[in-house]
């Protein structure tokens, strides 16, 4: 019996999905390589690897492969954090302020540019809950919408290879207003970054390190981190974007990428480098429930606690979204503690299931975690931005047509 009738796959429908991508993507050249890993029931029931690591090179892309993962680093944060919070060290419901006593005076964006901006008073302070699930009013500077955004680009806020560390980043938000009042809106934004911050505050570890004994090493997650080292730099993929003839144009050579060296920002919105498999270790301790290899990571009630649609009002994105992205289509999904949550699949229009927890990175990986159908799929390739092709919505049509039983 193959392990995809083991895991109740179809075995021929998975291989439709390879041959997709190759005619759809990779053939055409619209994405240098993909690699897609499909686990059910605990058994890796399909594992597809097609095209390039290097364009120029002419290296092919391989199992081992190492991927910039972007915001997919941002789950691997949010966990972290929950964990002190599991410690009694922290409440989902905390101010931030109680850590960050210099964000006390933060204020909501009214008018003018820095340094004269028009503030008005919050409604209520930030709390830990609006750093996870994007409501605390604060934003990205590549977004290009407001004069906020444009601030943070000046500032160098939350860049992982800027000249801004940590402290110094903390900083410099204190003196940023916020987009708007905290819990009244959702905007994709540095959060997690603060997240980062708050668990190097809290557990008194550089938040690197943090991860690394807390997650990475118990799950086996050899292959992920802020950077890669020498002995692993082969291993690295080019990344891309779709130049303006809609071919693809080099954006970061893997030779002399910056990934190569230690940040001195350690992103947890969007500074790790990992492989399919390692990432695959991370979404199947969700799976269970958040135990693996006999460690508990977090308890059971907590993950399905972060799973839930947080956002104000049971609303969804489509009602409070104010992100010009958010690395998900928005109708039908909600927001947890770190995690995009499938709410209505009647306004998603998709097949998949109501509880699917799932997030993406900008250089177009993506990841999901269905429960209901103990499933799990990790998607790889280097192109962005991640809004360029449909793609991650067509392979969860593909995914779920492969489902035989």
């Amino acid at each position: 019996m193959t392990t995809a009738a083991v895991a109740g796959m179809s075995r021929r429908r998975l291989q439709y999905i390879d041959r997709f991508l190759e005619a759809q993507y990779v053939g055409p050249g619209k994405l240098p390589g993909a690699l897609i890993m499909v686990a059910r029931r605990g058994e890796v029931a399909h594992l597809g690897v097609q095209g390039m690591a290097d364009v120029a090179r002419g290296k092919l892309l391989a199992e081992d492969s190492i991927f910039r993962i972007y915001s997919m680093t941002k789950p691997i944060t949010s966990v972290a954090f929950m964990m002190l919070v599991e410690e009694g060290r922290i409440a989902v419901d905390d101010p931030v302020e109680k850590f960050i006593p210099e964000w006390r005076d933060l204020g909501v964006y009214g008018g003018g540019q820095a340094p004269g901006w028009v503030v008005t008073r919050t409604r209520r302070p930030i709390q830990m809950v609006d750093l996870l699930r994007h409501t605390s009013g604060l934003t990205y500077g590549v977004q290009t919408r407001t004069n906020v955004d444009r601030a943070y680009r000046r500032a160098g806020v939350a860049e992982p290879h800027g000249e801004l560390g940590m402290d110094a980043t903390i900083t410099a938000l204190a003196k940023l207003p916020l987009e708007f009042s905290p819990g009244e809106a959702w905007n994709y934004s540095v959060a997690t970054d603060v997240l980062g911050y708050l668990v190097q505050q809290i557990s008194g570890q550089p938040f690197q390190d943090f991860v690394q004994a807390r997650i990475l090493n118990p799950l086996g997650m050899t292959d992920t981190g802020f950077h890669v080292p020498p002995e692993k730099a082969h291993r690295l993929t080019a990344c891309y974007i779709r130049g303006r003839d809609g071919c693809l144009a080099l954006q970061d050579d893997p030779e002399t990428s910056k990934f190569l060296a230690p940040p001195n920002f350690y992103s947890g919105g969007g500074g790790m480098v990992s492989t399919a498999a390692d990432y695959m270790k991370f979404c199947q301790m969700l799976m269970n429930g958040g135990e693996a290899n006999g460690t508990r990571f977090l308890g059971r009630k907590t993950l399905a606690f972060m799973t839930l649609n947080h956002l104000p009002g049971g609303k969804d994105l489509t009602d409070l979204s104010r992100s010009m992205f958010s690395e998900a289509t928005n109708a039908g999904i909600g927001f947890g503690l770190g995690f995009a949550v499938n709410t209505d699949l009647t306004k998603n229009l998709i097949a998949g299931s109501k509880g699917e927890f799932f997030w993406s990175g900008a250089a177009s990986t993506a990841f999901w975690v269905d429960p209901s159908e103990d499933l799990t799929v990790v998607f790889m390739t280097q192109l962005l931005p991640s809004s360029t092709y449909p793609i991650r919505r067509e392979l969860r049509t593909l995914v779920y047509a492969a489902i035989d039983d």
